[in-house]
């Protein structure tokens, strides 16, 4: 007689927010997955659902009190976690029928919510879960959280308020993530942290055990392990260094990216260039010395790209402080660059500053630094991008050009469309995206479970000869 196999529990995920929250999903999905927990793409088919906040910003907030509404709405059975779980009595007073809440990478108790609303069914007959884990992007890139938290107290920022300050997670740990990403399909490592400069300061760059050598937990150390993986043809993945602090060591991974260990590649959150500014929002202010150092890197590494974001209408930000900071991009030539406006959100020592700025010249200076054009792309960046993303060097649905009728007919080069890998409906400041953009977008993604994915191209024949 047959064996029936029971149908497990299904589980729905509304993730919101940066990166880091996303990977605090992929987290939960693949412990839930290892339960034996399908997965659910729709609100109708989950028997639970679970939303990720963001409590970032006061918009985030309100976008994820009406994500969790939605869910509500649509299904009924809703858990909520994330940033904004802090704020449970906020959740529980508007929405008092949440199953739980639970705060930022709380994964464990989010997972025995899950099993208290929903229990597992026991099957031992599925292999569930791959050895790289549930991932919410696409195959090719993968993000790597290396420690949570952040010892900085910028005026602006509520963030160790809602995550504490910094944790390093163990460098072996990371390691061996990054070496079972890479084994599963992973083509690029983007390596994700509040402060990547600062891994491994809470530890005091704690010595592990690694291919039989001792490695620090040291953003140097694992810039250059990282370098060392290689793909199942033998190749190096791209490894992209983001929330890239410009502290001295910094120095010593650029010779790293110039040996190709790296990509040419970092994301450093330099928010302002004006001296004033700067120490308003408690930040470092040598902005001198940080051109020298950009200066220095190109010498050392022609190709590296670098990319940041930057804060206009910041309280007692003046004309002149405005355009201190276009006359210093003008000078740092960044390859990329995204700007929002200065948003109060509750909590932040920013609030009590005086001169605040009117909503309008936020807008008008917002358009002024958004007009500005980025540095040309580094070619080589382009070359090497070809060998993993053929689509981020091909110009898109080109005409095809016209023959004379003596000439003989050419076949048509394949027509190749832009795929959106996952939906996105913005709220901050992102990339593009990884490895294939070519465009800077002035928010950051809050990510849904759907997908979509970009069809095979089919060749065209040639028309005929009249």
């Amino acid at each position: 007689m047959a064996t029936k196999i029971p149908d497990a529990p299904k589980i729905g995920m509304v993730s919101l927010g940066c990166p880091k929250n996303l990977v605090d999903s992929e987290r939960i999905l693949t412990k839930l997955r290892s339960d034996g927990y399908q997965m659910s793409a729709d609100y109708a088919g989950a028997d639970v659902v679970l939303v990720n906040t963001c409590g970032f910003l006061d918009s985030a907030k309100e976008e994820s009190l009406e994500a969790i509404g939605e869910a509500i709405a649509e299904n009924g059975r809703v858990i909520v976690t994330g940033c904004m779980g802090d704020e449970a009595d906020v959740i529980r007073a508007k929405f008092p029928q949440v199953l739980a809440v639970t705060g930022a990478h709380q994964y464990e108790q989010v997972v025995n919510a899950v099993h208290d609303a929903s229990p597992p069914i026991p099957n031992a007959f599925v292999d569930l879960v791959p050895e790289g884990g549930l991932k919410l992007t696409p195959r090719h890139y993968s993000y790597l959280k290396i420690s949570e938290g952040c010892n900085h107290r910028c005026s602006f920022c509520i963030i160790p308020s809602l995550r504490g300050d910094l944790v390093s997670r163990r460098i072996d740990a990371v390691l061996r993530e990054a070496e079972k990403l890479v084994a599963a399909g992973t083509k690029e490592l983007l390596v994700i942290s509040q402060d990547t400069s600062a891994y491994g300061v809470d530890t005091r760059h704690d010595v592990r055990q690694w291919k039989g050598r001792d490695v620090r937990a040291h953003m140097t150390d694992l810039a250059r392990e990282l370098g060392q993986l290689r793909t199942a043809e033998g190749r190096a993945p791209w490894v992209r260094l983001h929330y890239v602090y410009p502290y001295p060591h910094v120095d010593q991974v650029i010779p790293l990216m110039a040996d190709g260990l790296l990509t040419p590649y970092l994301d450093i959150p330099f928010q302002h260039a004006a001296p004033n500014v700067l120490k308003a929002m408690k930040r470092p202010a040598n902005e001198a010395k940080v051109l020298d150092r950009i200066r220095k890197w190109r010498a050392i590494c022609p190709d590296i790209a670098i990319r940041s974001s930057f804060v206009v209408g910041f309280p007692g930000e003046t004309e002149a402080d405005f355009q201190y900071l276009l006359d210093w991009l003008d000078e740092a030539q960044l390859d990329r660059v995204g700007a929002f406006r200065f948003e109060p959100v509750e909590g932040a020592a920013a609030n009590a500053l005086p001169d605040a700025v009117p909503e309008e010249v936020k807008e008008e200076r917002y358009q002024r630094i958004m007009e500005r054009p980025p540095r040309s792309a580094p070619r080589n960046c382009r070359r090497r991008s070809a060998a993993y993303c053929p689509s981020s060097s091909t110009k898109w649905a080109s005409p095809t050009r016209r023959t004379a009728p003596s000439a003989r007919p050419r076949a048509r080069r394949p027509t190749r469309r832009r795929s959106t890998a996952t939906s996105f409906c913005a709220t901050w400041v992102r990339d593009a995206g990884p490895a294939t953009s070519s465009t800077f977008w002035s928010r950051m993604p809050t990510i849904t479970i759907s997908m979509a994915f970009r069809p095979e191209p089919r060749a065209i024949p040639p028309k005929p000869r009249a």
